[in-house]
Parts: structure tokens; sequence; C-alpha cells
């Protein structure tokens, strides 16, 4: 028998026990906290908002559909963390042409009223801020992109964003779901490079974004619209890769698509997969018993 004494509580390593604290802490406080990490340090490196205003409109606007919609719905104003978060997700994407205002404010509309529209079973379907972003670039595609590389790839605010995007998404119970998807990015977008005789690195390369860090963080990794299951969560964020590689192969080829799929093809990928993934699992888990 092993003489060894189990440490206590008090005797256990300081970051076991700060990792325990975490585990009691609501996910989208620790969500809300790397989105407004990437936000402060695009801002501050980059100065990326460009004005103020729109932080101001898109945030009014999520939180004050959030909270007229869930009142109306349940009689209370429910916790405004999910706004808040795509308020920020939507000033930080949205690149509107001539500095308007009017797509933060629509955008913010789409994204919270869907919730509380297309639903199935109770259960909303799509990410906010992805059925959002991919609407506005949809139906106003000569108006209003989406932010490319105005981060600049910078390493340090790169390193940093990646390691407490890890660390969030560990505690928060979705990191295989963010690693699937960016093991699968880098091997069909290598292959489709071998493919088409294109150098692989420019590829790559946008996965090290801040596009894709706002993708991999908090779209694909949703917890209220992932499905349930990891085998299952970890099919779709394959699948989800799949999409938008062939979607990057067919802008490639020439062929005919809409402009909005060949500006964002990860966000298109996952607004057609996402919710037919989703779907198919709540109709799977509610069918009634024969």
């Amino acid at each position: 028998m092993s003489d060894a004494i189990p440490a206590t509580a008090g005797e256990r390593n300081p970051l076991t026990r700060l990792w325990d604290r975490g585990s009691k802490i609501d996910p989208r406080y620790l969500i809300a906290f790397l989105i407004t990490l990437v936000l402060v340090a695009a801002q501050l490196r980059y100065h990326m908002l460009g004005s103020y205003d729109r932080l101001i409109v898109a945030l009014a606007v999520c939180t004050g559909v959030e909270a007229l919609l869930s009142w109306f719905e349940r009689g209370k104003v429910v916790n405004l963390l999910s706004a808040y978060i795509s308020g920020i997700s939507l000033t930080l994407l949205l690149k509107p042409q001539g500095g308007a205002l009017w797509p933060f404010a629509l955008g913010g509309f789409i994204a919270i009223s869907s919730k509380y529209v297309l639903r199935y079973r109770e259960n909303h379907l799509w990410n906010p801020t992805n059925f959002a972003v991919a609407a506005l670039l949809l139906l106003a595609p000569d108006r209003v992109s989406v932010l490319s590389h105005q981060f600049g790839n910078d390493l340090t605010t790169n390193l940093v964003i990646w390691i407490f995007g890890l660390i969030i998404a560990a505690r928060v119970g979705v990191l295989h779901i963010t690693l699937t998807y960016v093991a699968s990015f880098l091997l069909l977008n290598a292959v489709r490079a071998s493919v088409l005789g294109q150098p692989v690195m420019p590829e790559i390369a946008p996965i090290t974004g801040p596009m894709y860090q706002l993708f991999v963080f908090f779209m694909i990794t949703d917890p209220r619209t992932i499905v349930r299951g990891r085998r299952q969560q970890i099919l779709v964020a394959i699948l989800i890769a799949v999409m938008e590689t062939l979607i990057r192969f067919a802008s490639d080829k020439g062929w005919p698509l809409p402009t909005a799929f060949n500006v964002a093809p990860a966000f298109l990928a996952l607004a057609i997969v996402g919710p037919v993934a989703k779907w198919i699992d709540v109709r799977r888990r509610t069918a009634s018993p024969r």
C-alpha cells in the first residue's frame, strides 16, 4: 500500500484550484471575456473600430432587442451576455462601405430576432451572429463586407488570443470542436492547394487571422447551436470544413456563386451545415418512442 497522502483542497496546486473554480463560472462569462479581449486588442493595436459609433449601435440594438423579445415571450428580461457577445462580434466582423451604421443596427436585429423566430422545438438552429453576417452578405454584397486581415497577423497579438481562446474552449468543454475544425481546415486546404497547383501556405494562412479566431472560438462552438455528443460534434466540425473547402474550390474554378460565398466561405459553410445538423439532432432526440 502506498504511503502517499492525498493532497487536501488547500494543498493542491494553485493552477488546479484556479481551474476548478473556473468550472463554476457560467461559460457565457468566459466567452464574453474572450470576445472583449479580442476587441480591446484589435482597437489598441490596430484601431480597427474606426468609430465607437459602430460599437454603440451594435450593442444597443442587440441588447435592446434581446431585452424586448425575452420580456415579450417569457415575461422577464434574460441574461444579456449572449446579446453582448453578438454585438461585439458584429462590430468586429462587419465592414460596411462609407462607414455606414445601418448594417450594425440591421445585423443586430437579425441576429437576436433569429433566436426567437427561427427555432425548431424550442431550439434555435443558427448561431445568431453567423446568421446575421451571412444574411447581410447575401442581401447587400455591394454594401457590406467582412473582416479579413486587419490584425496584420501580428504574432504576439494572435498568440495571446489563441492561448486564451484554447484555454477557455477547454474550460467550456468545446476544445475538441475547435481543434477538429482547425485540423480539417489545414488538411483539406493543403489538399485543395495541391490539386490546384498552388502554394500551400497562402491557402492555410487565413486560419491565423482575426476572422477565423472569431469563427472557431465563438461560432462553431456556440453551446446553444451545437449538436449533442462529442462524436457528433466532431463529425459536424469536419462537415463544415468540407463544405467550406468545396465553396473555396468552386470559387477557385470560377463557378457562378453569390458574392457572399466568395467573401466568407467559412460563414456560409456553417450557415448551411450547422442548422441541418442541429435540426436532425433535435428531431432525433425529441422523437416519440415507438
